[in-house]
């Protein structure tokens, strides 16, 4: 049998694959560097330093690079296929033609069973020391479910700024204290409470305690 551990340590997370999978993304899409950098309003060479590996993005940056490329925020994992998909109004402002969706491949194992062992899950490391694990084991069409840890002053965004994107956000602490400012309110989450609101309302994540606070998401497109 095997020897499992109650917290075996997350799978080591490769920097530069990651940053390799964003420039994949990009130039699928057909966008330059300096393109897809003036719509995220930062500099080409910030863009530049995420692609090659030596920047890791904040949460909030994250999920802007995903919305510019019209992918979901799960593709950042790499499970997803590179073959945009039927057009849809997934993140396209009324009036304007909507631009394909990336969705995962027909062969996703969507509708049978996937078991991914902790040690395997796919995990990203982004700014602040943010830790994002995937917890589907495979690619669910429509919902991003994740678990975060949050390190005590770490902000989902690099300034401390408000996000907002399409879909829902649920969230329920595990460990530690949450702070969640959603619009003009502030709510302080501990073990066992749980928010939802819609990701369109302006929104900030932020650990203000002493230790780790770990948290698991549902994300609904």
């Amino acid at each position: 049998m095997a020897d499992y551990t109650e917290n075996p340590a997350p799978p080591r997370f490769d920097e530069q694959r990651f940053g390799e999978r964003i420039r994949e993304l990009r130039t699928a899409r057909g966008l330059s560097l300096r393109e897809l950098a003036g719509r995220l309003d930062i500099s080409a060479s910030a863009l530049s330093q995420i692609e090659r590996g030596k920047m890791r993005p904040s949460v909030t940056r994250l999920y802007q690079i995903m919305g510019e490329l019209n992918v979901p925020m799960a593709t950042a994992f790499g499970s997803e296929t590179n073959q945009p998909a039927a057009p849809d109004a997934y993140t396209t402002p009324m009036g304007q033609t909507p631009e394909p969706r990336w969705e995962p491949a027909p062969a996703s194992g969507v509708g049978s069973v996937s078991v991914t062992r902790r040690a395997e899950a796919a995990t990203l490391e982004l700014g602040h020391g943010v830790r994002y694990r995937r917890l589907t084991p495979g690619p669910v069409p429509g919902m991003n479910y994740f678990e975060s840890v949050y390190p005590p002053g770490a902000y989902s965004s690099q300034n401390a700024e408000y996000v907002r994107h399409q879909g829902h956000e649920i969230g329920n602490v595990v460990s530690g204290v949450l702070t969640v400012d959603v619009g003009f309110d502030t709510y302080e989450l501990h073990p066992g409470d749980s928010i939802t609101y819609p990701s369109t309302t302006p929104h900030r994540i932020s650990n203000q305690g002493t230790r780790d606070a770990v948290a698991i998401w549902l994300n609904l497109d």
